[in-house]
């Protein structure tokens, strides 16, 4: 396959990082973006470029894709890797830890996309990889405003994906389930913290539970499981629109697709009593 130029965002950990050495190790020029560049240290040390950006500032965003530009006049594939989790009841979550949620993982994703597309659009080719989730399909208690940012980002790429058809760029969703990173300690804690002497307390202490079994117990799939997605979704002529995996992403999407909301929420419910 042709080396290609590739943007990951959240590439200081979990499943971002994994898709970057992964990508390095096969040839391509890499760079990764995130807050935390003294985490991508062992992306540089395998061949690949680290660059600081908040998503959330335009600014910093802008700088990222001049750079790549300045350095390899294009950018081939963008790997929208960077978001977040904030848990807690709808009635706990402060509108401004909401606002920051959409501001990551949708706002934030849409401006490092505006910027590359000319450059795409003049290349006539080019690959955009949002990384969704499961969570894009499915509900949960308590993750209203994660659940919103995901079913608004499949949403959006598949509109996107209809845009940018005449131009020779594709558009691809990857949904991962359950996957061993960073989510479930960015989650556990300021969820725990909401609810404290709320009337959701009871409901947030099981939901902390049943995530810490997930999560901490290794119950979870590896993120090298989505990086195979990736890798497939990159080198393939023609994409699918979306590629499913790890724990739980193929049955939890079947049962939605088929089955009632009301039979949905007695499935959801009866794992969090």
């Amino acid at each position: 396959m042709k080396k290609q130029v590739i943007l990951v965002t959240g590439a200081s950990s979990g499943m971002g990082k994994d898709f970057a050495l992964d990508l390095i190790k096969q040839g391509h020029i890499v760079y990764g973006a995130a807050r935390r560049i003294d985490k991508m240290e062992d992306i540089q040390k395998a061949g690949g470029h680290a660059l600081a950006m908040d998503i959330t500032k335009e600014s910093e965003v802008e700088a990222v894709v001049k750079a790549i530009i300045e350095e390899q006049g294009r950018i081939d594939v963008l790997v929208n890797n960077a978001g977040y989790a904030v848990y807690g009841a709808v009635e706990t979550v402060s509108i401004e830890d909401a606002r920051r949620q959409f501001e990551v993982n949708i706002f934030g994703l849409a401006s490092i996309t505006q910027k590359v597309l000319p450059y795409m659009r003049e290349a006539k080719k080019g690959k955009i990889v949002n990384i969704s989730s499961v969570g894009g399909k499915v509900y949960t208690p308590l993750g209203a405003w994660y659940h919103a940012t995901k079913h608004a980002l499949e949403g959006w790429s598949d509109c996107l994906r209809l845009e940018l058809a005449p131009f020779n760029i594709d558009v691809v969703l990857i949904e991962p389930g359950v996957i061993l990173t960073e989510f479930g300690d960015v989650m556990l804690d300021p969820m725990i913290a909401r609810a404290k002497g709320t009337a959701y307390e009871s409901m947030t202490n099981t939901v902390a539970k049943a995530t810490k079994q997930v999560y901490f117990e290794g119950q979870g799939s590896p993120a090298s499981v989505i990086t195979r997605l990736v890798n497939k979704a990159i080198a393939s002529q023609k994409p699918k629109t979306r590629y499913a995996g790890g724990r739980m992403a193929k049955p939890m999407i079947l049962i939605r697709r088929y089955f009632s909301d009301r039979f949905f929420d007695r499935i959801i419910m009866s794992q969090v009593k």
